[in-house]
């Protein structure tokens, strides 16, 4: 029952001395959602109020499906910003279609999420490599920032890409609201500053309570600043979301990237929280099956895709929470709000909704990992460099899958020319290392002895007898080869092919190969495909010094001594 109710895991046995810290950070979190659910609703193209929609259901149902116990699901910007790239292209901003179509890709993303964690396919999130989500992410974070400027500034700003935007700010600067402006501009200067004071202040609820009541004292919405106005109130009633199989088909793209990214954002932070608190385990698959839930259950209450967010679940964390009844306290908050509070949202500025944006992405701009790239891997910062690119200038959906296609690709690549080490013995030892890393090595004109580090399967194999051809044409007296094989862990039918034709080829030319520290697994391979049997049993050895030691002294190995070496080898593999 835990294992598929993981809520039973804290539940059944609560220490009520974890109430008031649960009770604290609930409260804590429940007031910053108010001002940034509205604020990421908006981000997203949807009115303010489907932010709170979106931080009721989704957060209960995570909190008892989910297993981390510190982890703040709720809306976030860069799923905001994703829903608005997808959604976008489909209905026009604000409009009866679009809400539905956000709705209808909450459920999607749900189903997919859920299903990957039913059949255990979290690894595929591996292949967003790291670089991949910094690049994506700070790039993302510029694109809402950017998206943001038209709200701060008080200026009508068609939707385009970032020049576009930037550029159109710059041929009508003239015409920026300077009210607007002034009030945005304090509301993130006041929230640096409370940012740097301590992360528990809820700076958000505090200019949007002042933002409110400078509007509404100096009537401001009269002179040109722009606000919420009418936000409904109640709770979301249940509804199926509205199945366009068209519509299905143009989302899924996004759905799918949604998904993969949130859940990264999601893990990211869980499994970081993990470490410090060690009480319990955080299971990825288990997790996709919690965030999952959370969003199907959402689209029945008119919820848009939520996730996990780095900085709630920080102050979650240094609130206190110590279970899910902190989400659960966070959801109630909401609830209240919803049923209660909304019309006081009436004077509320887009200004102070656009400075929380902006505040809450800074955040996600990487500069740090970018510089730790560019001194430490240069392959990694082109990645980061390349996705960061062609998200900012051709597009969201566009930039991921390009950053995880030239990952693959050089992935492709690296394990299709892996390293392999010409190696030498050192001085009065048995050990042979790389001639090209070590000095006064060993050799020998007539032995090759190679160390391939990599499995050998079709990708590479021919890089495998290539190097083997290129050496024995660059060097005509070569008479034995040792394959020094303790990096290889498998062959496929393209390798053991290869392998017999190579055999062939080196008997042909008067060349010995001959094979050491052959793992168990790869050993049974070789038997059952004849590269290893009875007749050349003694060209297979425990290390390489009894390789070139018996080399040296034409030593032959009986099949029973060979029987034995195997028995001994099975102890050391």
């Amino acid at each position: 029952m835990k294992r598929y109710f993981p809520f039973t895991n804290w539940l059944l046995n609560y220490d009520t001395s974890n109430f008031s810290g649960d009770l604290l950070a609930g409260l804590t979190v429940g007031v910053m959602l108010i001002p940034q659910g509205m604020a990421y609703a908006m981000l997203a193209g949807l009115p303010p109020i489907y932010g709170l929609y979106a931080a009721t259901i989704p957060l209960i149902i995570y909190a008892l499906m989910g297993t981390s116990r510190q982890l703040a699901v709720g809306p976030v910007a860069m799923v905001s910003l994703l829903i608005a790239s997808g959604v976008g292209s489909l209905a026009a901003v604000g409009s009866p279609e679009y809400i539905q179509f956000a709705i209808l890709l909450a459920l999607m993303v749900g189903v997919i999420q859920f299903l990957m964690g039913v059949f255990r396919l979290g690894f595929l999130v591996n292949f967003l490599a790291h670089p991949v989500i910094a690049g994506f992410t700070s790039a993302a974070a510029i694109i809402i920032g950017v998206s943001q400027l038209k709200h701060l500034l008080g200026l009508d700003i068609p939707r385009g890409k970032v020049l576009e935007t930037l550029m159109h700010i710059g041929q009508h600067w003239q015409e920026i609201h300077l009210l607007t402006f002034l009030l945005g501009l304090g509301a993130v200067a006041i929230l640096i500053v409370f940012k740097k004071i301590n992360k528990r202040i809820p700076a958000p609820l505090i200019i949007v309570l002042l933002g409110m009541g400078i509007v509404y004292g100096m009537g401001l919405q009269e002179q040109g600043v722009k606000i919420l106005k009418e936000v409904p109130g109640g709770l979301p009633a249940f509804a199926l979301p509205t199945m366009d199989m068209s519509a299905i088909i143009s989302l899924l793209p996004i759905a799918l990237t949604i998904s993969f990214v949130s859940f990264m954002e999601s893990i990211a932070v869980a499994k970081a929280l993990e470490t410090k608190h060690k009480t319990y385990k955080v299971i990825p698959n288990q997790e996709l099956i919690g965030l999952g839930l959370a969003n199907i259950f959402g689209a029945f209450f008119k919820a848009f895709p939520v996730t996990g967010g780095f900085s709630r679940t920080a102050v979650n964390d240094q609130a206190g929470a110590k279970t899910g009844l902190a989400a659960i306290i966070s959801a109630v908050l909401i609830i209240i709000t919803l049923l209660f509070l909304t019309p006081y949202f009436y004077y509320l500025p887009n200004a102070i909704l656009a400075a929380i944006i902006l505040v809450a992405v800074w955040g996600l701009i990487d500069f740090k990992e970018a510089k730790h790239l560019w001194k430490h891997d240069k392959r990694d910062f082109f990645i980061f460099a390349f996705t960061a690119i062609v998200t900012l200038v051709i597009g969201i959906e566009e930039g991921i899958l390009a950053g995880v296609a030239l990952s693959i690709a050089l992935l492709v690549y690296q394990i299709s020319y892996p390293h392999i080490a010409e190696l030498g013995k050192v001085p009065n030892s048995s050990e042979f290392r790389n001639v090209e890393r070590f000095d006064n090595l060993e050799t020998a004109d007539d032995l090759l002895i190679l160390r391939f580090d990599a499995p050998l399967f079709y990708a590479n194999i021919n890089t495998f007898k290539s190097y083997i051809d290129d050496k024995i044409a660059k060097n005509k007296r070569i008479k034995y080869i040792i394959v020094e094989a303790s990096p290889i862990n498998n062959l496929d039918s393209s390798a053991i092919h290869v392998l017999h034709d190579l055999e062939y080829e080196l008997e042909e030319q008067g060349i010995e190969l001959y094979f050491s520290d052959v793992k168990g697994p790869v050993r049974d391979l070789m038997k059952r495909n004849n590269i290893l049997s009875k007749e050349n049993v003694d060209h297979f050895f425990l290390s390489t010094a009894d390789a070139v030691d018996a080399i040296r002294n034409k030593k032959k190995m009986s099949h029973e001594e060979f029987l034995l070496q195997t028995e001994n080898e099975d102890l050391i593999f």
